[in-house]
């Protein structure tokens, strides 16, 4: 038992590295990319922290060279999301009994792996596996996902911290808990950090989680699964779980367990689970959360003062950056009628 009030002071992001020529990260980087791009793993399900192997089996391939294949990954089919959700229910008992402190190290530990030794690893992976330049890796994979894990951490601390005023004769006190059930992390491929988000941010809480990766970044979701066992994550809080997307559906998504879905990726498929989750209220023994993050329009508006050569590099990163692929990407551009015709000859020049 331990008495004391636990503060977590307020983090400061993680510095950018530049990866120049000469510069020790760029030597760092280039040789973990050559030993990765080298090797082709074996990816296995990690079920109650155990690898499972189930034969069923897919490749995970460079989307710059479609011929080279990084490693082979094995699918769950219906024993294994069974097995996966009953280890999340053993593995509940006892994480949701965890002192939050005690929670919330394990994912700071987590940041402080991934700022220093496993760095290079994660960029490599998701510019390996998700074919993201070191400008587009450095930022997601390990600096976006190592301020989640410890602003996370700092989030939890202040929202334990918010309690009812209290009347005289009575002390009024608020318990925070984590929901009846487990998690379904469904995340998305082109971005790192939240894949490490959405699984990890409902396990801070006290929460078991069963994770769905995108099948197209199940490379860089397997090194972010060993990262959480570095960490010092107990077995079956997150259990990483490739599998097809209609079996999720039909197994996990209908169980009576289910306490939440966290999801990011297209409308359409938002769209389906919420159909699932409204069409099996009724037996569902809580009420499932559904929190989703999905497309949308992302806008340029240009000022009448504003300097051609930047505003034009800009729309050109915004909309053309990893190829537009992400939630961020500019889609849409409102340009003033006294701008258009530099701003579209510069467009048209840079864009050739």
């Amino acid at each position: 038992m331990f008495n004391m009030v636990s503060h977590v002071e307020r983090p400061k992001n993680e510095a950018t590295l530049s990866y120049a020529p000469a510069s020790p990260e760029r030597g760092e980087l280039a040789a973990r990319l050559s030993e990765m791009t080298a090797e082709r793993i074996d990816i296995p399900l990690v079920i109650g922290g155990k690898k499972v192997r189930t034969g069923h089996t897919a490749s995970c391939v460079m989307p710059h060279d479609h011929g080279h294949v990084l490693a082979t990954y094995h699918l769950a089919g219906e024993r294994e999301l069974q097995k996966a959700i009953e280890s999340a229910q053993v593995a509940k008992k006892t994480w949701e009994n965890t002192s939050w402190e005690h929670r919330a190290a394990v994912f700071w530990k987590a940041a402080e792996l991934l700022a220093g030794p496993w760095r290079s690893t994660l960029n490599s992976a998701t510019m390996l596996g998700q074919s993201k330049t070191v400008n587009q890796a450095e930022p997601d994979a390990a600096c976006e996902l190592a301020d989640f894990w410890r602003f996370n951490c700092h989030f939890a601390a202040n929202l334990f911290n918010e309690q009812p005023l209290s009347t005289v004769g009575a002390w009024n006190r608020t318990d925070y808990r984590p929901l009846e059930g487990f998690i379904l992390a469904i995340t998305p491929f082109n971005f790192t950090a939240i894949a490490g988000n959405l699984a990890s941010a409902p396990a801070l809480m006290g929460n078991t989680v069963i994770w769905k990766p995108a099948a197209t970044a199940i490379y860089s979701g397997y090194y972010l699964m060993q990262l959480y066992q570095a960490a010092g994550l107990p077995d079956g809080v997150i259990n990483f779980v490739p599998a097809p997307r209609q079996l999720v559906s039909e197994q996990v998504m209908t169980c009576p367990q289910l306490a939440g879905v966290h999801f990011t990726g297209s409308t359409s498929t938002f769209r389906n689970l919420w159909m699932t989750a409204a069409n099996n209220l009724a037996s569902y023994k809580s009420f499932p959360r559904l929190v989703g993050e999905t497309s949308g329009k992302g806008f340029v508006f240009a000022h009448p003062s504003a300097d051609v050569s930047a505003l034009v590099s800009a729309l050109v990163e915004g909309a053309f950056g990893y190829q537009g692929q992400k939630c961020s990407a500019a889609s849409r551009a409102y340009i003033p009628t006294s701008l258009w015709p530099q701003v579209k000859s510069t467009l048209l020049a840079m864009l050739a």
